[in-house]
């Protein structure tokens, strides 16, 4: 589904209160919050499980669940920080919907990570006689609904997930979940490259405030395609 079919639209009043913490205070977001709804990165589903309702800002008449930037904001820094203390080769990133392979193989290239895109071989984690098999330390997950053969092995190995997770998603073995939109095009792009450049910020590899020399852009798939 994509971004326009699911809608973006927030009244001014619910910007500003986006824009706030919990007493008031203008809080500095990772991204424009302007960049974020026009990325849809906020847009649920219609449904929600319990596991992701504290992540939930309001439902919309119709049923739409909508997420609180606020804390996709706030979990991006966290996952953030969990992932920069692992050696970069160390990270492993999953895809198996199309619309997060560009994003997940960008992430991949610009944090030095590795990256499985498309079916993952089962025994890829767990069978060392695989000549695939590799080893990572941590999985970064684009989607727990569909991203399940990976999760499964993370867990059979002990291997930490982080995972990118809509509002009906289910998080069994999931240890950070990010709220977000993953499945529209636009809302992965963004949140992959906001993810890498936070990562890079992180290691001190660029300034606290420094930039990537990727542009969003490049982190999304191209319809084309």
């Amino acid at each position: 589904m994509s971004e326009n079919e699911r809608g973006t639209q927030l009244t001014e009043e619910e910007k500003e209160e986006l824009q706030r913490g919990e007493k008031g205070a203008i809080i500095e977001l990772l991204v424009p919050l302007e960049n974020y709804l026009s990325a849809g990165v906020h847009i649920g589903t219609h449904t929600c499980t319990r596991y992701m309702e504290r992540f939930i800002y309001r439902v919309r008449p119709e049923g739409l669940y909508v997420l609180d930037v606020r804390k996709i904001d706030e979990r991006l820094r966290v996952a953030a920080k969990f992932l920069s203390r692992f050696q970069p080769q160390s990270i492993l990133a999953v895809a198996s919907r199309p619309y997060a392979f560009t994003p997940v193989q960008k992430f991949a290239e610009v944090v030095g990570a590795k990256s499985v895109v498309g079916r993952m071989v089962p025994g890829m984690l767990t069978n060392p006689y695989l000549e695939d098999f590799i080893e990572p330390e941590v999985l970064l997950i684009s989607d727990p609904r569909t991203d399940t053969q990976a999760i499964k092995e993370a867990a059979d190995m002990g291997i930490p997930v982080v995972a990118f997770s809509d509002t009906d998603a289910k998080v069994d073995y999931v240890d950070l979940i990010i709220p977000s939109n993953n499945k529209g095009r636009k809302s992965l792009a963004l949140l992959y490259w906001a993810l890498a450049r936070q990562v890079l910020r992180e290691r001190k590899d660029i300034a606290p405030d420094g930039d990537i020399p990727v542009k969003i852009e490049e982190f999304e798939v191209k319809l084309s395609q």
